[in-house]
């Protein structure tokens, strides 16, 4: 019996094949949850505007995708698309990323005058940046350098955790990305926030 030819053959290649299929990354969930997670850190009424776009001016970010590499699933023989390529929700409400959140909302209300003066500002890259040392009592200097050194480390933190929760850890740079624009977007008026390398006050 010529099993290449049989069905152990076909089951084994079904088994052990692997395709690379598109898992499109849910741009608008994922803008929603930072909308979501930002304003309850900045904690206050002012509402957020748009996103920022990459090249400049405001604009919604476009839908982005990414490919990965998954096992084939036999389910596809029968015109079934696999679980895989189904775009999921962002959940942020994990126990992990709600204790960051908790920590940051507690932290922002001893960063907030620092904002108000100028001294911080948004990075492009989603962390805080202290802008104008000068602007800092020379009393609060190493409060200030410490709070946003712990921030930031959160922030980092929380990037990875959203993407890890949500089953992609490689879409944590997205995350981060739509964070970035977020914290921007969400800038009160006179903050000051960075947007291709400048300097730019709301």
């Amino acid at each position: 019996m010529r099993h290449w030819m049989g069905l152990p053959f076909v089951a084994a290649l079904v088994l052990t094949a692997c395709v690379t299929i598109n898992v499109y990354f849910p741009a608008a969930e994922a803008r929603e949850a930072a909308r979501e997670f930002v304003e309850k850190v900045i904690g206050d009424e002012a509402a957020p505007e748009a996103m920022p776009a990459p090249g400049g001016g405001m604009a919604m970010v476009p839908a982005e995708r990414a490919s990965r590499r998954v096992a084939f699933d036999p389910w596809m023989l029968l015109g079934i698309a696999p679980a895989h390529a189904q775009a999921p929700d962002i959940t942020i409400r994990t126990p992990a990323i709600q204790a960051i959140q908790s920590r940051m909302e507690a932290r922002f209300d001893s960063l907030r005058p620092h904002f108000d003066s100028g001294a911080l500002g948004f990075g492009g890259d989603g962390l805080l940046v202290v802008r104008e040392a000068a602007q800092v009592p020379l009393k609060d200097r190493v409060a200030v350098n410490a709070a946003v050194a712990d921030d930031n480390r959160d922030r980092k933190a929380v990037y990875r955790e959203i993407a890890v929760a949500n089953g992609h850890p490689e879409w944590e740079a997205q995350i981060r990305d739509v964070f970035a624009r977020q914290w921007i977007a969400s800038a009160r008026p006179g903050w000051w926030y960075q947007q291709g390398g400048a300097w730019k006050q709301k």
